[in-house]
């Protein structure tokens, strides 16, 4: 078995109360329809057991599909949910230790919002992470406790210091995307603009088409 590949064109970061009136797993199958590439599934008030039955039923409606499954933080529950890998934040488990939890052939991904993490990350041993999460961009509701906004200006300096592959995030949506042009991200994270949507397969049509407009 070998890491599956990853497209981070059109990323998105599941929210489970956003989700509510239609569940996770059909927003995430609305979405996916409408061209998202990789999910990334998020709940932080979940019990370890409702978040693997959560995941559960997210990788039933992604198999097939090609777009890979990646955990938010719960390395250790990655296996159990028969997902494709992971996503760390600079506070969670050291990357060292999550890629022993995960083994070779997972995905791994890191955040990262300075000068100084983006540098530290090109430092990492070959194959510790596959992609940075760099953000945010702008302000963004749901993650209360970022640090200071980037803005496109910013996220160009840090993906240009980047060695490896990166996906921008952080209060980005459709009326946005234009303002990325040129910023050197190999994709857009979201996830109010789908999650929050009333048609979240729409929301990531017209997403994904901004995006390949800028390129």
């Amino acid at each position: 078995m070998s890491r599956p590949s990853i497209d981070l064109s059109l990323y998105l970061v599941t929210d489970t109360v956003m989700s509510a009136g239609r569940g996770v797993a059909q927003t995430v199958r609305a979405a996916v329809d409408g061209g998202v590439t990789v999910v990334q599934l998020r709940d932080h008030h979940a019990t370890d057991a409702e978040f693997v039955a959560l995941g559960r039923e997210v990788a039933q409606v992604l198999r097939g599909t090609g777009v890979p499954l990646l955990v938010d933080d719960r390395v250790h529950l990655v296996r159990a949910i028969g997902a494709d890998g992971a996503h760390v934040g600079q506070g969670d488990l050291p990357v060292g230790e999550a890629r022993a939890e995960l083994g070779p052939d997972a995905l791994l991904g890191l955040s990262a919002s300075t000068e100084e993490q983006v540098r530290a990350a090109a430092h990492l041993p070959p194959g510790s992470v596959d992609y940075l999460g760099i953000g945010p961009v702008w302000a963004t509701a749901t993650k209360a406790d970022h640090g200071p906004t980037l803005g496109p200006e910013g996220l160009r300096e840090l993906v240009g210091m980047a060695t490896l592959p990166a996906v921008a995030i952080g209060g980005i949506d459709a009326s946005r995307v234009p303002e990325l042009v040129g910023c050197g991200a190999d994709g857009i994270a979201v996830v109010s603009a789908i999650c929050a949507a009333s048609d979240p397969g729409q929301a990531a049509c017209q997403l994904g088409a901004a995006w390949q407009a800028i390129q």
